[in-house]
């Protein structure tokens, strides 16, 4: 289209350029009109005034031309920008449902904390065992702490050490780009647990803040299996949409499909 605006746009320069030189040349015939008898200087005046009406219009058609091609040009700005707009607006809802979800996380972690502080097995964000300062100790190293914590699962078999050691990762290394992966591993860990609140919350927390990472389709994809696991069908099917829009030709993405499918 822009294109095709340019064509119009030199097409119409050109036709002007043009229209001067007849227009030179009906000022000389006009001034020279005088020298013959009557009749051939009406011919002549007509001959000039055709001529002038033919490049009047092929002007004017021009101008539409290129009138019609601003419109359509208006026309794919202004859907463009709604387009945006409305990707914009699901982004929003998105991280609204998202903090929501992580308010409803702290707040049950907070509420069974409470009920339980007279058992020996409390049920909170942050798991009891007997090693957890041992299995807590970083040595420095950000590659090889991270190591260790996941060998802890892959490895020994160690969950609920894992996720002692994955908690004091993430808190040392803020800034290290296994940060997403840390987050995933701890929302894996406590959905097996049961402790789904506390799994979405660390899910959540990859989707907010690495909207990019290959584990972040993953994490929201694990988000709605999570709100079906509550009955919070609902949810569960705007969260895999979700997945759908942001993450489309994805393995998530064709996941969530099938799952509202189902």
């Amino acid at each position: 289209m822009i294109s095709n605006f340019r064509l119009h746009a030199l097409g119409l320069s050109l036709l002007i350029g043009v229209a001067a030189v007849p227009a030179a040349h009906a000022q000389a015939s006009i001034s020279s009109a005088g020298s013959g008898s009557t009749e051939d200087r009406v011919t002549t005046l007509e001959r000039i005034s055709n001529a002038q009406s033919q490049l009047l219009q092929q002007l004017q058609q021009q101008l539409s031309d290129t009138q019609n091609d601003i419109d359509s040009l208006r026309g794919e700005i202004q859907q463009n920008t709604y387009q945006l707009n409305q990707v914009v607006d699901r982004q929003k809802q998105l991280y609204q449902q998202i903090d929501t979800l992580s308010s409803n996380s702290a707040a049950t972690s907070a509420a069974n904390g409470a009920d339980n502080s007279q058992t020996a097995a409390a049920s909170t964000s942050t798991p009891d065992t007997s090693s957890a300062g041992q299995v807590g100790t970083q040595t420095g190293d950000v590659n090889k702490d991270y190591n260790a914590a996941v060998d802890l699962v892959l490895k020994q078999n160690k969950p609920d050490d894992a996720m002692v050691a994955l908690q004091a990762w993430v808190k040392k290394y803020p800034d290290s780009t296994y940060q997403p992966n840390a987050n995933f591993w701890l929302g894996q860990l406590y959905y097996n647990k049961g402790q789904k609140d506390d799994a979405a919350y660390y899910f959540a927390t990859v989707v907010k803040n690495y909207p990019k990472s290959p584990k972040s389709a993953e994490a929201l994809l694990k988000i709605g299996v999570i709100m079906k696991d509550k009955n919070q069908l609902d949810k569960a099917k705007a969260v895999w949409q979700q997945v759908i829009q942001l993450y489309p030709n994805t393995p998530s993405a064709k996941a969530a499909q099938k799952a509202l499918a189902e």
